[in-house]
């Protein structure tokens, strides 16, 4: 029997894992026994509901304290502030990401008994160094050399996180987590929310404001691709692993007009037209110094591999939204 706990487990990665997991029933060929979703917010209505399901809410950095006594066999560190807000917000950024991770080891430590965790770190680590010019591609082994504070913290969570698996008080993993889209819901502070954006606001009829130029390339990956490489990652040994314990996820290279491209060939013309671009100087510079492509050969490796299209992205966001109650609203767009 497996005891889980997923920090972020009220957000939409961390909810669409626990129902993943909830419905495989077994994880690393052990039955799950119960997951623990901490995040400041309560978890959706179907996850209170279910009866493997605990929820704890409030600021993981207070929450951490208590872990040191649940000895939980497994853990998804995905809670963290996000890169926009990390940027405007040194403090929070450092409180919300390196504090808490680290008061978070340091529990499971406490706990002694060698959980297996699964950090969710970001190809926000790579970026232009003066001296090593960034790769068009960036692969498992390119130096990373964050320029935003997020990428930073993400970084020095990997270091910590391979310290502490090296001493043998838990059995860690970083994986480099692309940008995640479409995500639902509304934007937020992220820098790379509008890649969600220029999507999902046109589907629900709504004029999107890309602050980017068209050519802007990016690695992205569809929700469901990402969760399956979390549980990958978490399901590998260390051996399948190849010692080294951070890795990139499987990618989706492509450009913003690919994506609008994409969204035309699926939704139509009066879709895409609900785009508009207005360049923000903040956001721009914050993605020019973010990796253009990613390559996941150790992932590769593990049995992983990258979404085949955007379109194919583009339709599971819309599959997505006919399964919720408020898909009328959601993909409004679709039917004007």
């Amino acid at each position: 029997m497996t005891r889980l706990l997923i920090t972020g487990g009220a957000g939409f990665i961390g909810a669409r894992l626990a129902r993943t997991l909830l419905s495989r029933g077994t994880l690393a060929g052990r039955e799950i026994e119960q997951i623990v979703l901490a995040d400041q917010f309560a978890p959706p209505e179907d996850l209170l509901a279910e009866r493997r399901v605990r929820a704890l809410t409030g600021p993981l950095l207070e929450q951490c304290a208590g872990f040191a006594t649940e000895r939980f066999d497994g853990v998804f560190h995905l809670a963290s502030a996000v890169s926009g807000e990390c940027e405007l917000d040194f403090d929070l950024g450092m409180r919300s990401n390196l504090d808490s991770t680290r008061a978070l080891l340091d529990a499971l430590r406490a706990a002694g008994n060698t959980p297996r965790l699964v950090f969710s770190s970001s190809v926000a680590v790579f970026g232009p160094d003066p001296g090593k010019p960034l790769a068009d591609v960036v692969a498992d082994d390119t130096l990373p050399a964050p320029q935003t504070s997020y990428g930073a913290q993400k970084l020095m969570c990997e270091h910590l996180i391979t310290d502490m698996t090296r001493k043998g008080f838990i059995d860690g993993r970083a994986a480099r987590l692309m940008t995640v889209t479409v995500r639902p819901g509304k934007p937020n502070a992220a820098a790379s929310s509008f890649f969600s954006g220029v999507i999902r606001e046109p589907l629900a009829g709504v004029q999107s404001v890309c602050p980017v130029d068209a050519s802007v390339s990016h690695p992205v990956a569809s929700p469901a691709r990402t969760i399956e490489a979390l549980i990958a990652v978490y399901e590998a040994t260390r051996e399948q692993l190849r010692g080294r314990l951070a890795l990139n996820l499987p990618a989706l290279n492509v450009t913003v007009q690919r994506m609008l491209d994409a969204l035309e060939a699926v939704a139509g013309p009066k879709v895409r037209a609900l785009v508009k671009f207005q360049r923000d100087e903040r956001i721009a510079g914050i993605v020019a110094n973010w990796p253009k492509g990613a390559s996941a050969a150790r992932a590769n490796a593990l049995g992983l591999t990258g979404d085949a299209s955007f379109e194919d992205i583009v339709r599971q966001y819309i599959a997505d939204c006919r399964a919720r109650p408020d898909a009328h609203l959601t993909l409004k767009g679709l039917d004007s």
